[in-house]
């Protein structure tokens, strides 16, 4: 790659980002697509710390060659207070079943992932007429703080990934002081903090190519093979209480 390739990233050492070598992680029958990530962030703020942190995530993603979409919270309904035709519903549910991955970043409010967050993940169903839309797929998780170092919401976030069958990756981003990391563009400044987010992009693709042409062997488990999909579909999907 030459340095102006690179003019979207201008904290970034040419030298040192490497492109990923997908022959090294996938067989010959792989797909070759661009792996497809979708990008979900927990703020509604003008100014909003988890959302640049999103999109610095996304101008890393594109550069390691991802088809990139990001999905933009406001005006989704609170779960259970509307339907799934709602658009902001339907639109979110579209594009996590069109993902392969998935990038998760909230705030931490009071000690744990913003409402705003957990909404979209609650709109994501479990299955969907015995299909889960998100199993197999990896997720890399990320966090921003308005006070010191924290690993609240990146933990609670794992725990959810790990409840929707995902594969989250083993690195993750903690941004404590998030004023301090952004300039007057909503650009992030050069700091260990933007190296480690460089990293979860950069592994989130590895893993990525990885497994998502594996996900059907490696998900395949004896208690669903027993299991009809109707009867699944209706185990997982039972009325709220």
């Amino acid at each position: 790659m030459s340095d102006s390739d690179l003019t979207n990233l201008p904290n970034i050492e040419a030298a040192n980002l490497q492109p990923v070598d997908f022959s090294s992680l996938t067989g010959a029958d792989g797909p070759r697509h661009a792996p497809r990530i979708l990008v979900l962030y927990g703020s509604l703020r003008d100014r909003s710390y988890s959302r640049l942190v999103a999109e610095e995530a996304t101008r890393l993603l594109q550069w390691f060659g991802c088809d990139v979409k990001t999905f933009n919270p406001a005006g989704l309904p609170l779960p259970d207070d509307a339907g799934t035709d709602h658009p902001k519903v339907h639109e979110l549910r579209g594009l996590a079943e069109w993902s392969e991955g998935m990038v998760w970043v909230s705030p931490e409010r009071h000690g744990a992932m913003t409402s705003v967050m957990k909404a979209q993940i609650d709109w994501i169903p479990l299955s969907l007429g015995g299909v889960r839309p998100t199993q197999g797929k990896t997720l890399a998780v990320m966090q921003v703080s308005g006070g010191s170092q924290s690993f609240n919401t990146v933990n609670q976030l794992r725990i959810l990934g790990r409840w929707m069958r995902m594969l989250t990756i083993p690195n993750q981003s903690s941004v404590p002081k998030a004023f301090n990391e952004f300039d007057e563009h909503g650009r992030m400044r050069p700091s260990p903090l933007y190296n480690r987010i460089v990293d979860v992009c950069e592994e989130l693709v590895k893993f990525t190519w990885l497994t998502r042409h594996r996900t059907p062997y490696l998900t395949d488990r004896y208690s669903e093979r027993v299991e009809t999909a109707d009867e699944l579909s209706r185990r997982v999907n039972q009325p709220s209480l």
